[in-house]
């Protein structure tokens, strides 16, 4: 029996072949979603959500995650996407084309009757002679190589909205990557987290500015603390600095004047025996997560403090990480050897909102970038290109290995791994040949969405790499095959691996599934996303 689909119980159920054809189809939907963005000439696409806000982007990772999607199988790709956005930062369309394509080929096997098992182990195969194979491709990179990093971030701007500014805005992720850049024993760590981005509507994209230092977007709680202070002593306090309430509901009689008094005197003192004891720490900056009341903020400006409040915890942690400082969880824990330091810390105005600066911290290496646009959209899409960036610079350097763009290593692959089938026996060697032939979706979809014939464009590109021309790519803006690498497209080896190896893992674990299962809702109904069964049976 081919397949089935059922309803029993209050169980929905497809079986066999019918679980693997809706599976393959819900996949290949996705990345079908996705395929016009690929590429500098891709597509942008407009999300808008249930409270009319919108998004306008072509990053896949972005487009997956604002879709409404419920099927559990196209969940997967969605997965695929997430996981590229994670380790690389880029590459997330590449990832959810090729699962699909990979579906595709693996769905015309399955009707000339190969197992999914054997399918499953000819795609696991092929991956990893696939990374082998990148790896002897590869041209290698470094620090010092400025010219070659800017290639890099330049490749990795292009086509998104901020494309025209991409000579601008390379430099200042280059320059923002390598003032974190950590190295020990020879061996490179970026994290682009000590990248900190700050997005301001007004202005110009070359106002666009890196600052050596992290920026937290809140000014000074009263006009009159020192808008500068230099030598900072920093405290962060995760508690409020203000009249600690009853937590148990309580009622206090007041029968006369004199006993409204003392109540307020109580709660004064106890605010300024806070504030004393935040002084006496040596604190000269304090960073609070919750509230500063009035009187707590009147006795810090006296004491000459620069106070912030309402500190986002991802914030906190930022600048726990900066300055060396202890978030502290209590008053009573304060200690001065626990303060963080900091060389400057000023609030600076940037078109009309405030700002604070830290500039000169004591710890880890920071490095913060002030977006400017002219609308919401604009800095949105220019904070999602740069992440982009700053991502792609660092695997780069981590992993010291780069390949060249344009389409040319998925060509490669496929040639490669063609003459590696053929040295196969048994049905392994369809799966390996197929999985060869859905790398080509890549160049192929480029030549689409630049409106170029894709058959010819795949005829050339094989013609080049048979002859040993292991760049040869497609330059998208003129219709001809070059070299990749001339043409200053680059891309890092861990785009490609990573997209490979996820897009396998995914398509096996979606081949492998023959039954799909799912409990009804109330009143027997399929839950939403899940294929309706089959009554008839």
């Amino acid at each position: 029996m081919a397949g089935q689909s059922y309803a029993s119980g209050n169980r929905n159920r497809s079986r066999a072949r019918d679980a693997q054809s809706i599976n393959i189809l819900a996949g290949k939907a996705v990345a079908k979603a996705v395929r016009t963005t690929l590429g500098p000439k891709g597509m942008d696409k407009m999300l808008v959500d249930g409270l009319g806000d919108i998004v306008i982007t072509n990053d896949g990772a972005t487009i997956l995650k604002e879709m409404d999607i419920e099927h559990p199988a196209a969940k997967m790709v969605v997965e695929v996407s997430k996981t590229q956005d994670a380790e690389v930062g880029d590459g997330t369309t590449t990832a959810a084309v090729l699962t699909g394509e990979l579906l595709t080929k693996a769905e015309e096997l399955i009707e000339k009757g190969v197992h999914p098992t054997i399918i499953s182990g000819g795609y696991r195969h092929a991956a990893e002679k696939a990374v082998e194979i990148l790896k002897t491709i590869t041209i290698d990179v470094s620090t010092d190589d400025r010219e070659t990093l800017m290639k890099l971030a330049k490749t990795a701007l292009t086509g998104k909205a901020a494309g025209e500014y991409k000579d601008f805005l390379a430099e200042k992720a280059l320059d923002a990557v390598l003032s974190v850049v950590e190295e020990t024993n020879g061996n490179i760590s970026v994290d682009v987290d000590d990248i900190t981005i700050e997005k301001r509507e007004g202005g110009s994209i070359l106002d666009t500015e890196l600052v050596k230092g992290l920026v937290i977007d809140k000014e000074r709680v009263r006009p009159n603390m020192p808008r500068k202070v230099e030598n900072a002593k920093i405290l962060l306090a995760s508690f409020a600095i203000e009249f600690q309430k009853i937590e148990k509901s309580a009622e206090i009689k007041i029968t006369s004047p004199d006993q409204m008094n003392l109540f307020v005197e109580q709660e004064e003192k106890m605010v300024k025996e806070m504030v004393d004891k935040i002084v006496a720490s040596g604190a000269n900056v304090v960073f609070c997560q919750k509230g500063i009341d009035d009187l707590a903020q009147y006795y810090l400006e006296k004491a000459g403090v620069y106070a912030c409040r309402r500190i986002t915890k991802s914030d906190l942690k930022k600048l726990s990480r900066a300055t060396g400082a202890t978030l502290f969880q209590d008053v009573t824990d304060i200690k001065t050897e626990d303060l963080g330091a900091a060389d400057v810390v000023e609030e600076r105005d940037l078109h009309g909102s405030k700002m604070t600066f830290l500039l000169g911290c004591k710890e880890a290496k920071t490095a913060s970038l002030i977006l400017h646009g002219g609308t919401t959209h604009i800095v949105d899409s220019l904070k999602r290109a740069l992440n982009d960036a700053l991502c792609v610079i660092g695997v780069a350097l981590e992993d010291k290995k780069i390949v060249a763009g344009g389409g040319s290593p998925e060509i490669e692959l496929a040639l490669r791994l063609r003459d590696y089938a053929a040295t196969l026996k048994g049905r392994e060697q369809l799966a390996v040949g197929k999985f060869a032939e859905a790398l080509e979706i890549i160049p192929q979809t480029l030549a689409e969405n630049a409106g170029l014939d894709p058959i010819d464009k795949l005829i050339d590109l094989r013609a080049q790499h048979e002859q040993g021309n292991k760049n040869m790519g497609l330059d998208v803006y003129t219709g001809k095959v070059v070299d990749m690498y001339d043409n200053n497209v680059l891309e890092p080896l861990r785009i490609k691996t990573q997209a490979i190896n996820a897009a396998t893992e995914a398509t096996v674990m979606i081949l492998r599934i023959d039954d799909v299962v799912a409990a009804t809702g109330r009143g027997g109904a399929m839950p939403p996303g899940m294929p309706q069964p089959d009554m008839d049976m």
